[in-house]
């Protein structure tokens, strides 16, 4: 509230010095040279694929099996979303499906960290410098995620973050984040996101309107110091999670999240893999407990990208994934009663009382 007051006093909503300083923090924290906050997740993505000069014809890769933002920042540019099938246990873009979705109108790949996973990055990177292509990250739901000891976000070309409420670092409303370490990158995004503008009433290309308000920055410069204890506190969940999975004999009916040596997981969401998952999540919100499904629908069959031409079984993995996976609570605050109460429902629901 205090941070909020100084910006109120200062009437400088636009912009200025809270910005200025978040920026400086969360580049400090991400270990990125530049940092440019934005108005959402979605402009990120948007303002990264307009630095990188992707335009109607252009061809970009990504994952048919994450928020609509990934695929629709892409079209809304005229260009064309590829689809890749997901690896089915990390539910990230596989990689070893990447070379053959490449074309000569491919302009960028954009892989997705999902649930706060990093995607494998070594050899996503590998083929796409080998092709000389630019790599731009949908870190959304994965900051302070790394990958062999480096955050995602600085992997690739550009970074791209969001500050919805419900993310590991949210604000209080709509914000976002690109990072990138090329200062030419840094340049053209900075011009981009101010209408294409250096200097009042100029405009050098056409850009958009999408900065981060000042309250915002200042919420996020606050909430900042505690995303480290916040997300070994997640961190702290999962474990509790495994015993409690292992106490009550469901290891073969519940598939937990995955997490390979190589990464460091945040844990945005918790999902687990379940037959049945339509009937165990009404009996779970039946008894209390809420859940989620992300996603129920992969992008690839969802009629807005219907003019793709894409087929039912296509993508079978992402497919599959629809159809069972379920995300439970996790959030820092949870207690190990909560816990505990969620995992007996489970129990409950496939052994009965």
């Amino acid at each position: 509230m205090d941070a909020v007051a100084r910006v109120l006093e200062s009437q400088q909503f636009i912009l200025g010095a809270e910005v200025a300083a978040f920026e400086d923090e969360i580049g400090n924290y991400l270990g990125s040279k530049f940092s440019i906050g934005c108005a959402s997740g979605t402009d990120a993505l948007t303002l990264g694929l307009m630095a990188l000069g992707v335009r109607p014809g252009d061809e970009v890769i990504t994952t048919p099996f994450t928020f609509v933002a990934s695929a629709s920042s892409i079209a809304l540019l005229g260009a064309v979303p590829v689809f890749v099938d997901i690896d089915p246990i990390t539910y990230n873009l596989d990689s070893n499906q990447l070379q053959q979705a490449i074309t000569a109108k491919t302009k960028a790949i954009m892989p997705v960290h999902l649930f706060g996973l990093p995607a494998e990055m070594n050899d996503i990177l590998e083929i796409a410098n080998l092709r000389v292509i630019p790599v731009i990250e949908d870190a959304a739901q994965a900051i302070g995620s790394e990958y062999r000891g480096k955050k995602v976000g600085t992997l690739g070309a550009i970074g791209c973050f969001s500050f919805f409420p419900s993310k590991n670092l949210g604000g209080a409303g709509d914000g976002g984040l690109v990072t990138t370490n090329d200062p030419a990158i840094a340049d053209r995004l900075r011009l981009l996101h101010l209408h294409g503008s250096r200097n009042k009433y100029e405009y050098e290309v056409l850009g958009v309107n999408s900065r981060l308000d000042a309250i915002q920055a200042a919420i996020l410069r606050i909430r900042l110091q505690h995303l480290k204890s916040w997300t070994e506190a997640r961190r702290r969940n999962v474990d509790r999670y495994r015993e409690l999975f292992e106490e009550n004999g469901l290891e073969r009916k519940v598939v937990r999240p995955s997490a390979p040596e190589y990464s460091r997981h945040v844990f945005n969401q918790y999902t687990i893999r379940v037959e049945k998952r339509d009937a165990l999540r009404q009996h779970l919100q039946e008894n209390g407990i809420p859940s989620e499904i992300y996603y129920p629908f992969p992008l690839h069959l969802q009629k807005a990208f219907s003019f793709l031409g894409y087929k039912p079984g296509s993508m079978p993995h992402a497919e599959a994934a629809c159809n069972e996976v379920l995300s439970l609570p996790i959030f820092a605050e949870m207690t190990g009663e909560q816990q505990t109460a969620v995992v007996e429902e489970i129990a409950t629901f496939f052994f009965g009382n």
